[in-house]
Order: C-alpha cells, then structure tokens, then sequence
C-alpha cells in the first residue's frame, strides 16, 4: 500500500509540477523512484525539487527517517474504546468484553443478549444480564456443574442432594459429611459462605462500560461522552441526553438529535428526517419504527424443510436425517452408512434415515448390532438327533449307524434291507432283438436302496461275499445284511448315459409288454440267465463332467452308472472235461458279454431292475417327459416329471411312497422332512397335517414371554437371556452373541441387550457409550470409564444429545468427575434427556466417568465424543465452548452431532493451525455462520495483532 501511495504521490507532483520545460524537470533525480532515499519503512517518501523529504506514516511519529508506533490505547480516554484498546502497528482497534459486541461506530459496546439466541444453551429458563445471561432452574431442580444443565432434586435427600442446602450456586459435600459453597465463576463468595456475590470478572459486573470492585459490589462508571443511566448499569451519549431528561415533539427533527425518532437509521432530507430499516426489517405507519418481517410467511422463506424466523432475519433447518448445504435453504439426505460403526454387518442407507442388516445366520439387537442366532435353542434347530450351535449357523449331528440326510437335518440308515425270505440271489437276464438288447436284473432278496443325494443313490442285490473270516463291520459299527459266504468271481463296468439324469421310477406298462414280446421272440443271448450273489449299482448325475468337451456343453447332463458283480461257481458245474479254472473261465466270459449287452440296453433304455414286486429303470431321459413315477428319497415326492420336497406339515421316510400328513399327535414345520415331531406329554393335533406345535391341544394357551411345558402341562416364562415372541410355543429362543435380559419372560429380540461397558479410554479421542447404544440401555448395569491424557493436555467433552428417563427420579446418572471420590471436584452430571448439544472442557486433569442405571426404566443412553488438547490452547477453546452463539443456531447443533464434522471440529481445537485447511475442505459443509464464529476466535488467537 504504502508503494502505491508513494508512486501516486509522485505521479501528481508530475501532473501539478509540469508547468516548466520538459528538459528542466528531466533534469531532476526522483529519488523516491529510484529508491536511492533513506526513508524509514513506515514512512513516506516525498520528491522535492534536487531532493526530497520523509513523512511517518498515519500512526507514526518521528522525522521520517525514523519513524515510531504512536500507542494510541496509552491515550487518557482510551483511543475511544469503551473496554479495551489493542494496540496495532500504525493503528488501534476496539474490542469488547465477553458478552458484549461492538456497536458501528466501533469504539462503543453494546450487550450481547444471549437468550435470544437458542435460549443461551440453558436446558430450562435463560435470564439476560448486562454482559452476561444466566440459566435458572425451575422449582424442585439444581443447576449442575456446567452452568447449563438441571437436574431433579429428590424430595428427601442428605447434604447437597437435600433442596434447602443453602448454598447460592455450588453446593460440595465435605469428606467428614457436612457441605461446602461454593461460587461460579465470577462470584465470589459472602462472609456467611452461602450467598454469592457478582464481581467484574463476570460480564463486566453487569456494567456496559467500566466496572470497579467495592464492598458494596460492582460499581459501573461510563466513558467519556457517555453518561450514566438511572439504572446504574447503562451508558447513554450525550447527545441523546435531553431525551432523556425532558421528553419532547420536534417540529423539525433532526438525525443529529435521538436518531431522529428512528428505530434505526436515520437520513437528514429537506423536509426533515427519513427513517429506514435494514434488511429484514419493514418500515412501520408511523415512518418511525422498524418491524422485523417474517420471511418464513412467503415460500416457508426458501427453505427445503423447516423455517424458522429470528429477528431481522430466519433460519432454515432439516428434517432428522438431512443436512443443511452451504446455500443454507437445501437440504440433503446424511449418509449414515457413510460412517464408522454404523452398523456391525451390511447398512442400507435410506431418505432420512438408515437400516442396519445381519448376516445369514445372524440377527439384529441394539438397533445397529449383529449376534450369532442360537438355533439349537429352537426346538434343537429341528434336527432329529443333536445340534450343535456354530458362529452364523448350526449343524445337526447323527447316532450310530445312520447318517445326515441331504436335507442337513434328518438321519437316515446307512443301508436300507428289503426283508424277503427267498433265499439271497441276483439273476442278470439279456436277451436279443435284432440290434436291440434288454437286459434285467432281478433282485430276489436283500434289495438295498441307499439315496445318498437328490440326483444320486445306489441299489445292491444278493450278498456280498468274504474270502475268509467273518464280513468285516461297517464304519457304524454294524454288519450288512449277509447270509453268504463263499469265494465270488468279481467284475466292474461303468457306463455313461448322455442328457440323463439318475431317477429310481417304475417301468412304464408299454415297455413291460414289449420287453416281454421281444424275449419270447429274440434269438439266443450273451447271458440268458446268469446267477450272480451281488450286485452293486451306483446311479450318479451330481459329478460335473471333465475335459473340453464338457466344458464346451455346460447345459449337458451327464450320467455315469457303475455296475460291480460278484458270481458264485457251483461245485456241480466242475466236471472231469472242465473243472475249477475252466469253470471260472466260463462265467467270466459269459459275464463281460452280458456287460457289453448291459451297456446297449442301458443306452437304449432297455435296462430294468425287478425287487419287491415292482420293476424299476435306473435312469430317466431328460428330452422325454413320460407320465411316471419315480422315486424321489426321503423327504421328497415326485411334482408332475420332477422331485419336489414334502410341504410343511408333510414327510416321507424313503421317497418311494408320496408324502404322507403328519398322523395326530405330531407336527412339521419344515418342508423336505423324513419326519414328524411328537406334540409330547400325550397331547394330540386337533387334525392330522399339523403344521407346528401352535397346532397341538395343550392344556392352557401360552402368551408371549412363556413356553408350554409338557411335563406339567402349563406355561413357564422364559428364563433370563431367552425370549419369545409367539403365543402357543414349547420353547423360548435365547439372546444372540453376548445379550441378555433384563427379567424373564422377555417377548422380543429387542429386550436382549448387550452389559459391556467401561474401561481405560484412549490418550487423544475416542467415545463414552453407553451399554447396547443406540439401542436401549440394560436395567441394573454400573459402567465406570476413566480418562487420563498425557502430560500438558486437557480434555474437551461434546454431549450430542443424552437420554436418560426424567420419570425414574434419578435412578439413572451420568457423572464425571475427578475421581470415584463423591467430594472430587465434579465436571458433568445428568440424570435427564438433553436433545440440545453442549461442549465443555473438564475442571479436572484426570476425569472419571460412572453410569448406574436402576431397574425401573431404560432409555436410548448416549455415545459422548472426547478430545484431549494442548493446554497452552485453553484460552481458545473455553473461548469457543462458552460462546453462546455455538449452540444458538439449530444448524450448529447438527455440527456437534454430526460424526464427520466433529472430528474436524475436534481437530481444529486440538491444533488450531489446521482451522484453515478444513475452511476450505468443508466449505461446502458447514454454514457460514459457523465458519465466520470460528475464523474470528482462531485469528484472534493465532495473529491477534493483525
């Protein structure tokens, strides 16, 4: 600035110096251009004719080569300030006590009314004083410790907690039982060590200009130009004195005389004085006073949700779950998701709001938490033996000798015997019809059916046989059915069958007659009647098929069918011309022809199997929908050309049968079952295909919160840590992962609440929740936290908001204080719901934190963010919590409780420098009122001469 001064300076000495020849003014030597002068820095420099000279800038004195900050703050009226002068390089500024703004003329201050805004952050009634504002409670509450909050007084009550305690601000309960006053800040306390009495250290001593401590109290005293009011406290200007002292019409006002008249400015014209008002103010009939406008009448004032109107002005505000953008109208959904800890699993993020949602095998409790489902604890998870629980699932378990149906809940036997007295034996019979083969296998006793899958069994006729010895045991510990032991002639084939896929079903009538036809007129055979002992077929379509040719048919289904046979060699067919080996010889050539047979009337679908009366194919095309029917395996029946599962209420113990209704007396909930559950304790169904245990006849009707007992037959309530929601049920589910109950008898997933809580908290940051938060807090619990930050570092507290019951009279109590001690200097205690957010920093290094809860209510609780922060940065931050104005505007409450912004709010406090980086950052976050409150206090705090 200064060089532009001096350049233009020049330039007109120029101009107004032009009047001789040019050749005498080029003659000349500009040393101020040059910069060949030795003027100081806060001077100016003034070319003069073969010289020139140095003048001290405005705000300087001296010769010019050396030139000195005038101090104007050191003059006998203070440069004008009314409170405090700061000195400035070259010049001065005004600043006013907290509690008090600078008026336009910027040396007067007027008061702040802090009520007006926010009702000043008091939870119940805020008084405006001179300077200052107050929070009172309402009768049967005592301000706490923050100066903001109430809490309830008991009626009955020892020492501090008893509401004729006496004391006029503080009440402290002494270690040896009595009590002790103490004062707010500001106040000191009285001879009788009860009442407390205002000094200037607290708004200015309630004084609008200087304030003096007398015995007395405050005594206020007024600048000069100022007089005081009659009410002792308020200055009035000189000028505006006479309306004061003789109230009176002018016939031609002037502005120079009361403003006028005006409310606000005023304006001298030639027919007398105009008045005006400023923005949001409307000019009134009596073209004097100024009414503020509503702007929330006309459009809800631009505002996307909610209006409010304030004086002069309005302010908009969103709906829960929205934010304000930086244009202040709009509002736009928050993106809970977008948060850490939302939700423990998958969060959906909704208009307004959020939802939280668990994994398969896990259910929802404290609104946001995910805990492992105990399905053992519902009626065993419907296994049919044993369960057993596992994180996000279960698995049932089986007894000897049988094993875990595919349906993951059944058992079925390992080997399923067809009885039959025949005695054991498998005859494989082919025969020849021109190019066609068709081939059977009649099972005439110890017929086996093994459904291992939905696409897969095995079939076994005859009895396998043993070199030697007794036949080994199974893996179960149980023989198969054998009856047989001899030396067997073994051989193995395995066929595939293209587009087929593995179903057990009855032969249709047309192919049983022509199958017939062609035996009576087929000419000889490979094998017309081979006796074998055993045979073994595996029918499997569940294997995927390998190599590029399958890779390049997904779609394809491919059937694979593994044939073993083992033939028994009769002593009476050795004779003198072919004995054992020869023999052996015989049967084994004679088997492998009748496998090379098999395999054409497999193909051909020429195959069939004959047991227990019935005659079977082993595969079924998939290009062929005949009307037949197959077997499915337990649990199943077969749906038109496909397997279908038994409905609810409906089981089947082989597949072979359609699905039966569960008989009277028992129940099945579950679709694809080999079975009924009994009602128990001989209760029976009001019918048969009963679909759960609500359909037994018990003796009396069971609500939620109990269960059936059918031992004695009456209804017990669910045990503490279970619940159930249903009426007419026979168990009770219990808590996922670590919840529980407060009492017994709980009828809903959301009376299971997680006890964790307390414990060292971090060094820096970090968060005081309360137990199963967001959802309800348990009945019962003590919580104890304790902050300890490291050497040279404070803590900052934010409360959000808080819920705790204001019915319970107390029974539930946030406290921090300094320590466990009842009598340790105290920072917070509450024992109601707050929705209005409030920063503080605590009184104490150390803080401890205790939360007791009492069994005869439950609330949402809290979750408190905390910072610790440098404590040469105390003035600052007390300077910013304290202000009123951080808590006034509804838009900045939603800053304290936004999880994103208040990191950064935290930051800033924490390293003041960084307030610069997040002004640009969240620009488009935080309003500008916002902003504007913080960049005064941080600038002030970090370049306060500038």
């Amino acid at each position: 600035m200064g060089t532009l001064e001096v350049a233009g300076w020049c330039l007109l000495s120029f101009l107004f110096c032009s009047g001789g020849t040019m050749a005498k003014a080029s003659q000349d030597i500009d040393e101020c251009v040059d910069g060949t002068d030795n003027c100081h820095i806060d001077a100016i420099c003034q070319n003069t004719p073969k010289s020139y000279k140095c003048i001290c800038k405005s705000g300087y004195t001296g010769d010019g080569k050396h030139c000195k900050d005038v101090d104007e703050c050191e003059r006998d009226d203070n440069a004008g300030c009314v409170h405090e002068c700061v000195n400035i390089p070259g010049n001065y500024r005004c600043t006013c006590y907290d509690g008090f703004r600078l008026a336009h003329d910027g040396h007067n201050c007027l008061d702040v009314d802090e009520c007006a805004e926010g009702n000043g952050g008091c939870q119940q009634t805020c008084v405006n004083m001179m300077g200052s504002y107050e929070c009172h409670c309402r009768d049967g509450f005592f301000l706490s410790d923050n100066q903001h909050t109430c809490i309830q007084r008991p009626e009955e009550g020892m020492n501090c907690m008893n509401k004729n305690h006496g004391c006029a601000h503080i009440c402290r309960e002494t270690p040896k039982g009595g009590i002790a006053c103490e004062c707010r800040p500001g106040f000191e306390l009285t001879k009788n060590q009860r009442d407390c009495k205002l000094t200037c250290n607290y708004g200015n001593g309630g004084c609008q200009h200087t304030c003096d401590d007398t015995d007395q109290g405050p005594k206020c005293g007024c600048h000069v130009k100022f007089v005081l009011h009659s009410d002792g406290k308020t200055c009035i200007g000189e000028r505006h004195l006479q309306q004061h002292v003789t109230p009176q019409t002018f016939s031609n006002e002037t502005c120079a005389v009361n403003n006028g008249g005006c409310d606000s400015k005023c304006h001298d014209a030639a027919t007398g004085v105009h008045c005006s008002c400023p923005m949001g103010f409307m000019l009134q009939p009596d073209r004097k006073t100024c009414k503020d406008i509503d702007e929330c009448r006309l459009n809800n004032g631009g505002c996307d949700h909610i209006c409010r109107n304030t004086v002069g002005s309005f302010e908009c505000s969103c709906k829960k779950g929205y934010k304000l953008l930086i244009n202040e109208r709009t509002c736009q959904d928050i993106d809970e998701c977008s948060f850490d800890r939302t939700c423990d699993h998958i969060c959906v993020n909704t208009p307004g709001s959020f939802q939280c949602l668990c994994h398969k095998g896990y259910t929802l409790y404290g609104l946001t938490h995910c805990g492992d489902i105990d399905e053992c604890s519902i009626n065993r998870g419907g296994c049919k033996f044993g369960c057993i629980n596992t994180p996000g699932s279960y698995e049932c378990t089986c007894p000897a000798g049988c094993k875990l149906h595919w349906n993951k809940k059944d058992c079925i036997e390992m080997v399923i015997c067809l009885a039959s007295a025949i005695p054991p034996r498998a005859t494989l019979s082919c025969n020849k019809n021109g190019k066609r083969d068709s081939c059977s296998l009649t099972c005439a006793s110890k017929a086996r059916f093994l459904p291992e899958s939905d696409n897969s069994y095995t079939v076994s006729c005859g009895t396998p046989i043993w070199r030697q010895g007794p036949p080994p045991r199974s893996s179960n510990g149980s023989y198969p059915c054998v009856e047989t032991v001899t030396t067997p002639i073994k051989q193995k084939a395995s066929f595939k069958i293209k587009d087929a896929k593995c179903h057990l079903h009855p032969r249709m009538k047309g192919k049983q007659e022509e199958m017939v036809r062609n035996a009576a007129l087929g000419g000889p055979a490979s094998c017309s009647d081979c006796q074998v002992t055993f045979v073994n077929l595996k029918c499997d379509s569940s294997k995927k098929g390998k190599g590029r040719r399958a890779r390049n048919s997904p779609n394809k289904e491919v059937t694979r069918i593994t044939l073993e046979f083992e033939a028994e060699i009769k002593p009476e067919e050795i004779t003198a011309s072919c004995n054992l080996n020869c023999v052996r010889q015989k049967v084994e050539k004679k088997l492998k022809s009748a496998i090379k047979a098999l395999k054409k009337s497999i193909n051909q679908e020429r195959f069939l199997i004959r047991f227990s009366g019935m005659e079977y194919e082993v595969a079924r095309k998939l290009s062929m929908t005949p009307e037949r029917q197959e077997n499915c395996g337990p649990g199943q029946q077969r749906l038109g050309p496909k397997c279908g599962q038994c409905p609810p209420g409906q089981y089947s113990v082989d597949g072979f049968k359609p699905c039966q209704p569960c008989p009277r007396g028992t129940y099945q909930p579950e679709a694809g079952r080999a079975l009924c559950f009994h009602c128990g304790g001989g209760l029976n169904t009001r019918h048969d295909g009963a679909f759960s245990f609500q359909d037994c006849d018990t003796k009396v009707q069971c609500s939620p919160g109990h269960y059936y007992n059918t031992t004695v037959h009456r209804c017990i309530r669910c045990a503490i840590g279970t619940y159930q929601p249903d009426f007419r049920q026979n168990y009770c589910i219990t808590c996922p992962g670590n919840t529980t109950t407060d009492f017994d008898g709980s009828t809903s997933v959301s009376q299971c609440k997680n006890r964790q809580c307390g414990g060292e908290l971090g060094e820096y940051t970090g968060y005081i929740e309360s137990p199963n938060y967001p959802g309800n807090y348990p009945a019962n619990v003590e919580c104890t936290w304790n902050i300890n930050p490291p050497p040279k570092r404070k803590i900052l507290i934010v409360v959000p908001e808080i819920f705790l019951p204001s019915e319970d009279e107390c029974g539930d109590v946030l406290v921090m204080r300094k320590n466990s001690s009842p009598s340790s200097i105290t920072t917070y205690e509450t024992c109601q719901t707050y929705e209005r957010p409030i920063a503080f920093t605590a009184r104490s290094r150390k803080l401890w934190i205790n939360f007791k809860t009492s069994e005869a209510n439950s609330a949402r609780g809290f979750q408190i963010p905390y910072v610790t922060y440098d404590e040469d940065y105390e003035q600052l931050v007390e300077d910013i919590v304290r202000d009123g104005r951080l808590y006034a505007s509804e838009n900045h409450q939603e800053i304290l409780k936004d999880k994103k912004l208040i990191k950064a709010f935290f930051d800033v406090l924490a390293h003041p420098q960084n307030y610069f980086k997040y002004t640009e950052k969240h620009k488009e976050m935080l309003p500008r009122s916002f902003i504007k409150l913080l960049r005064s206090k941080v600038s002030s705090f970090l370049r306060p001469y500038k």
